[in-house]
């Protein structure tokens, strides 16, 4: 019984070391598995919703000539449409080879499925700041390496409404009551990501200003 308590607590032993050393390396591999099977589901959903529901919001639009005037049309509706927790297209971040399915909220059970749009903002099409946070270290760490992210490299949206290309402007480290980040700003509309920093610690925010620079219909 002592040699079988002692394998037992040696091997839990062992396997809390690989997880922390995982999670150094890389990410907290449970929290990811979980993540992954979450997002999975959440890419299915939001490839079904497009080829139904959108369909017959496109034609409620279809009357409305300029481009940017109907993708603004359809944000608002798609905007109106989210729920807490519910798929709302998909970010890419070609430069970091990462692309993840974002839904709408940023409270702690949303976050867990993907990078989560702040309620409080626009979608990619409106006017204003589209404001988006993620994990570095758990749940797939989507943002875990957006330090990395150089002025001039793109971020691009697919929303199921169309597609939008920003341009990272800068990287700046913030308090995490910096609520001005999501402020509108004059110009061309922007795009804000943010993550916790630095890694394993909630003490600031690392925020990652970019603009639009090019969008187009799905």
């Amino acid at each position: 019984m002592l040699r079988f308590v002692a394998s037992v607590l040696i091997t839990s032993g062992v396997l809390m070391l690989a997880d922390a050393g995982l999670t150094l390396a890389w990410q907290e591999p449970i929290s990811a598995f979980l993540a992954s099977q979450e997002q999975d589901r959440l890419g299915r959903e939001l490839d079904a919703y497009a080829r139904g529901a959108l369909q017959r919001e496109e034609a409620m639009v279809a009357a409305i000539r300029n481009l940017r005037r109907r993708l603004a049309r359809l944000a608002r509706i798609e905007r109106a449409r989210a729920r807490t927790g519910s798929p709302i297209g998909r970010i890419e971040l070609p430069t970091l080879g990462r692309q993840y399915v974002v839904v709408q909220g940023t409270d702690i059970d949303t976050l867990r499925k993907g990078p989560g749009h702040y309620p409080g903002t626009v979608f990619p099409g409106e006017k204003g700041t589209v404001a988006i946070a993620g994990h570095r270290t758990t749940y797939l760490a989507p943002f875990r390496t957006i330090n990395e992210l150089k002025p001039g490299q793109p971020i691009i949206l697919k929303m199921p409404y169309g597609r939008f290309t920003y341009a990272v402007e800068q990287t700046q480290i913030v308090d995490p009551t910096a609520i001005w980040i999501t402020n509108r700003v004059p110009g061309r509309p922007r795009l804000v990501l943010s993550a916790c920093h630095p890694l394993y610690s909630a003490s600031h925010r690392i925020v990652v200003f970019a603009r639009l620079v090019k969008e187009s219909a799905r």
